[in-house]
């Protein structure tokens, strides 16, 4: 914009101004020097006319009148946009309030630092977006320990004493006019509580007490003035409270249920025309903001990213992570810029706190204001808007279900019209859930989710595969919680999820046990994307590098337990629904593992390291063998793991506490083994088998490389070995793993005692058997022709041959087919195996047949038609295999 351009309109917005708004030209009267400024076209929004050395509540108002009006002309000129202008009333605001603080602390205990009183700026201070005549909403607190004070005056008194000196500073008016309106209404039970809290005293409010509104209040919380370290220590440690994890659709309801009642309170103002009020009308500015707010706090405690304080910013964020339509966003988002530009018109006539249009001959100074003919095309401009917001915050009403009869027959014969073919189990079942048979379902809270979730769930399991079953597993899931709201609320939000969830239930038991242990497990299948290919191990492991844990050890932990639990149980889920072919949902499964090793080694050497320091030149290995080793695991793999290190097993580490080289890795291993196992309070993780290192169970936990190099060329037997087949290094510096590769490589293609691989492994194999037979008839590992024998002959090959070699099984056995080493039909017997044991673990753990319904979904995981098929092509795969085992062996087929 040109200097010649942008005086022009400045000068237009100044004759409007002087035309159409008494208080603007009555400060352009009062504030010449300004308006000769802005009249040649210049803008300055840290302007004062005020002098340093007067008081400062003078100061300030004279501050405040000199940044009103040069917003304003920039706003009126176009200059200035809505982000410009929230911002710029925003951070006078802080400052004033900063200001205010300082003085009222200055004026008591002369020289002390302004330390232990904070103010939290809440709604539009809060988030930065300000009204042209806005009031201010801060929560004040103090800190007993820090806070100056008179002497032998509590410090209580104090605090109040201070706060009520802020109040005087920013609120009192004289011929200058005012500072900011100040409202403290917002703080913990405002009609009892003294105006500024101890901060532990509201942080025990918060963590115990809070209602629900409070939540969505603090989504837009800032530390803004005084102590701020004091204040951001208050935030933080509330933070849960506002960004529950578990996702919470209750908010739904409830801050429906505020603007029910505000837009009752202003009934007056929501029918659009002459009086509508723009912030509360329907359609106004508060319905795109709790619009946000909704799904803000709804998925806001598991994704960070969406926890932006600013109205605009939330709804793109949100539409950005596809929570909202691009469409809606964006509609919501012109209509909230327009609404808050017009308010600000409104404000500008008289600097009055107002937020209605007004009727009459008013309504057309506003439009021309604004710079428009008349009312009418004011109106005109605004009511799509209004019309778009109002309808777009109506749609989450779902449409009202029928509420199902507490009569028993009534109730029964709803139950076989919705379809359960034996209905009265059902109603006994849902009899006694209303009756409050367990814990979670007596408060009156429950009950009343219960009843608006009935109709969906009896819907979703009506037509589940196994009906009885899957109502069976949810009673039994209900009966381990504490409180059954949350559920509740989230099914009946998602309708799509509670047949989801009737389909696990039905087929899926150790999903069912999971969700039992982890109810909050549900809420990752929400997202449309859960039922998609696991991200790369990158993501996965900036995912579980993310939340809210920081440099906290114990909350990385959990954190990572919880991102962990989610994904199994999303994948497991996957297979339920038919969304993956259960060879990737496997290499799913071993990306998670992955990704967690990473990211739990690495904070528990960083932790380790406070204590005893690093060894120079030198750094832990994590080799992983079997199915981890493979990339391809099930969802009730252990990880088989070696721990090496590099460097000199003489050196020292360089802590407070040095310790031996050896020393150091062994207590280091046995902590990261513990940070990748051990059950914390969100649960358990994997289960770790260290036996495949060197010497097993009688040999230490972790050795040099080379002593691992040593022992695999000199003294290792033949079956660890064939477990050397598919070792991967999954943790260590590219240099580290590149070391570790080329030695394993150079053990497997020779460098090893001669043994009879064959003999020795036909050995291992019957003692195998022997010790830990089949499960049961399904049982793709362990039956004669099973997994386990599939890999017996694919590393028996690669040893004997010496090529072939790859950690990934089904590539190993497509370059043996390749060299003409093993059938053409062994990639086939993989995959059908493998896709059978990953459907097995989930559906069928004791590996014995399932019922009918599971039987279907069974054979559409191994891709084959029917039920016979599955039998059939199981049969036909174990005969090949066993076939090639006998031929390698010498053994007798069958």
């Amino acid at each position: 914009m040109t200097r010649v351009n942008t005086e022009h309109k400045l000068n237009n917005a100044i004759d409007r101004a002087r035309r159409w708004s008494p208080f603007l030209s009555m400060i352009l009267d009062r504030e010449p020097a300004i308006a000769q400024s802005l009249a040649q076209g210049h803008l300055d929004l840290d302007l004062s006319s005020a002098a340093l050395d007067m008081p400062v509540a003078k100061r300030l108002r004279l501050t405040r009148r000199a940044m009103a009006l040069n917003v304003a002309i920039g706003d009126l000129a176009g200059v200035l946009d809505l982000t410009a202008v929230t911002g710029a009333l925003t951070r006078f605001a802080d400052q004033a309030l900063d200001t205010a603080i300082r003085a009222a602390i200055e004026e008591r205990t002369p020289g002390a630092e302004p330390l232990g009183f904070t103010a939290i700026a809440l709604g539009k201070q809060g988030s930065g977006e300000l009204n042209y005549s806005s009031d201010i909403d801060p929560i004040l607190l103090f800190d007993p320990v820090t806070l100056p004070r008179k002497p032998r005056e509590e410090p209580e008194q104090a605090a109040v004493r201070i706060g009520k000196r802020v109040v005087e500073l920013l609120q009192a008016r004289d011929g200058d006019g005012y500072v900011l309106r100040v409202d403290l209404r917002l703080r913990p039970s405002p009609e009892i509580t003294p105006i500024v809290l101890p901060v532990e005293a509201a942080i025990g409010y918060y963590e115990a007490q809070a209602l629900p509104w409070e939540r969505a209040a603090f989504i837009r919380a800032r530390a803004a003035a005084g102590d701020i370290a004091l204040g951001q220590r208050f935030l933080d440690t509330i933070r849960p409270f506002v960004w529950r994890r578990a996702l919470d659709f209750g908010a739904i309801g409830e801050i429906r249920g505020i603007s029910a009642r505000i837009r009752d309170h202003h009934s007056q103002g929501q029918a659009f025309g002459p009086g509508y009020d723009l912030k509360r009308g329907r359609g106004g500015i508060r319905e795109a903001e709790f619009f946000a707010q909704i799904h803000q706090l709804i998925h806001g405690g598991r994704d960070a990213t969406l926890r932006a304080p600013a109205t605009r910013d939330a709804l793109a964020r949100l539409a950005g992570a596809g929570w909202i339509g691009t469409s809606e966003a964006q509609a919501l988002i012109d209509g909230y810029t327009l609404l808050r530009t017009i308010e600000h018109r409104v404000q500008m006539i008289d600097d009055r706190q107002t937020h209605a249009l007004p009727t009459g001959d008013a309504l057309d100074r506003v439009a021309k204001l604004h710079g428009l003919d008349d009312a009418g095309a004011l109106l005109a401009l605004l009511s799509p808007h209004v019309a778009a917001t109002g309808r777009i915050y109506d749609a989450l009403d779902d449409t009202e279900r029928p509420a199902f009869s507490h009569d028993a027959v009534t109730l029964e014969t709803d139950l076989a019209a919705a379809g359960f073919v034996a209905p009265e189990p059902a109603r006994r079942r849902i009899e006694a859930w209303r009756g409050g048979a367990y814990p979670a379902l007596r408060s009156p809270a429950a009950r009343e989710a219960l009843e608006a979730v009935l109709p969906t769930l009896v819907t979703a399991f009506a037509t589940a595969p196994v009906p009885q079953a899957a109502l069976l597993r949810l009673d039994a899931l209900l009966e381990r919680l504490p409180s059954a709201i949350n559920i509740f609320r989230l099914l009946e939000a998602r309708p799509g999820l509670a047949t989801l969830l009737a389909a696990i239930l039905s087929h899926a038991p150790t999903l069912a046990d999971d969700l039992g242990r982890r109810p909050d497990l549900l809420d990752g299948l929400i997202d449309a994307t859960a039922l998609e290919p696991v991200d790369d191990i990158a993501a996965l492991e900036a995912s579980m590098r993310a939340g809210d844990a920081g440099g906290d050890y114990q909350a990385r932990l959990d954190h990572v337990r919880r991102v962990v639990g989610e994904r199994r149980f999303a994948l497991g889920a996957q297979i339920v629904a038919g969304a993956s072919d259960p060879l990737d949902v496997a290499a799913g499964y071993a990306r998670v593992a992955e990704a967690a090793i990473a990211v739990l080694a690495r904070a528990t050497i960083d932790e380790f390291a406070k204590a005893h320091g690093a060894v120079p030149g030198s750094e832990l290995v994590i080799l992983a063998l079997g199915r981890m080793g493979g990339a391809m695991l099930t969802h009730a793999s252990d990880l088989d793991l070696i721990y090496l290190f590099t460097g000199d097993f003489t050196a020292e580490s360089d802590g407070a506490k040095p310790l031996g080289a050896t020393l150091y890795y062994n207590r280091l291993a046995q902590r990261v083994t513990a940070a990748l196992s051990v059950a914390t309070a969100a649960g358990p993780l994997y289960q770790i088998d260290t036996r495949l290192r060197p010497s097993g169970g009688q040999g230490p936990l972790v050795v040099t490389l080379d002593s691992f190099a040593r022992y695999q060329r000199e003294d290792a037997w033949t079956w660890e070995h064939m477990a050397l087949t598919r070792a991967r290094a999954v943790f260590g510096s590219m240099a580290a793993r590149t070391a570790v590769a080329d030695t394993v490589r150079a053990v497997l293609e020779g460098d090893r005692p001669t043994r009879d691989v064959v003999a020795d492994a036909g050995s291992m194999r019957a003692d195998m058997a022997a010790h830990k037979p089949p499960k049961g008839p399904l049982d793709a590992k362990l039956l004669p022709g099973g997994l386990v024998d599939l890999e017996f002959a694919v590393h028996v090959v690669q040893l004997v041959h010496r090529t072939g070699f790859d950690a990934d099984l089904g590539k190993a056995i497509d370059t043996l087919i390749q060299r003409g080493l093993v059938p053409a039909s062994l990639r086939g017997a993989h995959d059908v195996l493998t896709r059978l044991l990953v459907t097995l673990r989930l559906v069928a753990p004791d590996a014995s047949p399932p019922g009918h319904a599971t039987e279907d979904l069974i054979a559409r995981a191994i891709g084959v038609a029917d039920w016979p098929a599955v039998v059939a092509t199981l049969e036909s795969t174990r005969q090949e295999v066993s076939r090639f085992w006998a031929e390698l062996t010498g053994e007798q087929d069958g």
